[in-house]
């Protein structure tokens, strides 16, 4: 059997072993060519339901309750952990599946030619693919009830956004309009976001800033995804539970809060989904160009 022919019977057997234990695999829109502007690649879970010689089968991303639409001949990346090591490779979107068994869409993706191991944990970069993740900013959220009128205010700038405007408010990445926009918090500190779920975000914090996990519940989280999206997404976000990996940064699982505001949801969900779909026509347009 040739070299590339074993290789890829070994990676499918991988990707077997992924989904029989219910595992997933994580998905962004792949960039074209060095597209450097993009600042904010979003990863995003999917389950694993088939593998055979002609693709692989996953059930369509979803954020938030809302399916993320992935049209058929979309370049992605995907990356798949096996243990303490993450694995890359680039794939396509060659199938929509909306009548699967479990009544969910599944997407039929293309068995990747060549898969590459990430050489260091903190990289997610490869010779054939390369993600650049969010940065994030938390703060512990002192009192819940403080964050409707920063989500408003949040909600208006999008809006403002959409309609082609300049916000009315300085975003939270201005230093010197971030207290007034926040509501009451203790000291932020940094993050990135590595993966987006159903229902909430999977970080990793450095180890000199996992002292501040876990002594709230509730955080205030804010990202950007520039240029696709301006408005940056805040909302409050469930500490759900935390490990050191092992690089010593802390993993920790968060899902959205919206209790005190349910509203703001929609605009979370939709500025997500935007910026995924401005990526998809970033991509496209420049395989038609």
């Amino acid at each position: 059997m040739p070299a590339n022919r074993s290789r890829t019977a070994g990676w499918r057997q991988c990707l077997r072993q992924i989904m029989d234990r219910g595992g997933s695999i994580e998905l962004a829109i792949a960039r074209p060519g060095s597209d450097d502007m993009v600042n904010g690649d979003l990863l995003v879970r999917c389950r694993l339901t088939a593998v055979s010689d002609t693709g692989v089968r996953v059930e369509a991303p979803m954020a938030l309750g809302r399916t993320i639409e992935i049209p058929v001949g979309v370049e992605l990346v995907a990356m798949m952990a096996i243990g303490q090591n993450r694995w890359l490779f680039r794939t396509r979107c060659l199938n929509r599946i909306d009548n699967s068994e479990n009544g969910r869409c599944q997407l039929q993706l293309a068995l990747p030619e060549r898969v590459e191991r990430c050489q260091r944990r903190r990289d997610y970069r490869v010779e054939t693919a390369s993600l650049n993740l969010p940065d994030v900013k938390l703060w512990p959220l002192l009192d819940p009830a403080s964050v409707v009128l920063a989500e408003r205010v949040n909600a208006a700038d999008f809006l403002r956004e959409l309609d082609g405007l300049p916000p009315e408010l300085a975003t939270p990445d201005d230093a010197s309009g971030e207290e007034s926009l926040l509501p009451e918090v203790g000291p932020g500190f940094p993050a990135r976001l590595v993966n987006l779920g159903g229902g909430g975000v999977g970080l990793t914090v450095g180890e000199e800033y996992a002292g501040s996990l876990g002594r709230r519940s509730l955080y205030w989280m804010s990202f950007s995804l520039p240029p696709m999206v301006v408005t940056p997404v805040c909302a409050t976000a469930r500490l759900v539970h935390s490990h050191m990996q092992s690089d010593r940064q802390t993993y920790a699982g968060m899902t959205f809060d919206f209790s005190a505001n349910p509203s703001h949801k929609r605009v979370v969900v939709n500025q997500i989904v935007r910026a995924i779909a401005c990526q998809q026509k970033r991509q496209m347009s420049r395989q038609a160009g």
